[in-house]
């Protein structure tokens, strides 16, 4: 099977410290899992867009892309079935709302927090992620 997601880091660049939303879910083994936000685009929705619906239903904030950062792909099972996954990741500029997991209607996000950009690797549970955050801290260090 093939699945495709599409999400990313929304950073607030109005504070000095560049945080960004992430999110925490509970995994099949019962343990917290912090990461990056993302989902499964609905309809005709493009990567982009379906990113920015992502982040901002699991954590509240609203942003709009600024680049795309690369994607990341995995397998894992589920039910007896081998899926392949492919996530797709985005910079995005935060614009607005407020740090909630009350909009995600999946109800897979337990918690969300602000993490400065210098931090956010050492607080993402999977390495994959952390590739992602170094790519976008590099972004905006060199092209912002």
């Amino acid at each position: 099977m093939e699945e495709v997601s599409a999400g990313g880091i929304v950073v607030d660049f109005d504070s000095p410290d560049l945080p960004v939303a992430i999110i925490a879910r509970i995994n099949r083994g019962g343990r917290l899992e912090w990461c990056l936000p993302k989902g499964h685009p609905e309809n005709e929705e493009t990567d982009g867009v379906a990113a920015v619906r992502e982040i901002e239903e699991e954590t509240g904030i609203a942003g709009r892309v600024i680049s795309p950062l690369g994607s990341i792909d995995y397998w894992f099972s589920v039910s007896g079935h081998r899926v392949h996954k492919t996530v797709h990741h985005f910079l995005l500029e935060a614009v607005g709302g407020e740090l909630t997991t009350e909009n995600d209607p999946d109800h897979e996000a337990v918690d969300v927090a602000w993490v400065k950009i210098d931090d956010l690797g050492r607080r993402l549970s999977f390495p994959n992620e952390r590739r992602i955050a170094d790519i976008a801290r590099e972004f905006i260090i060199h092209q912002l």
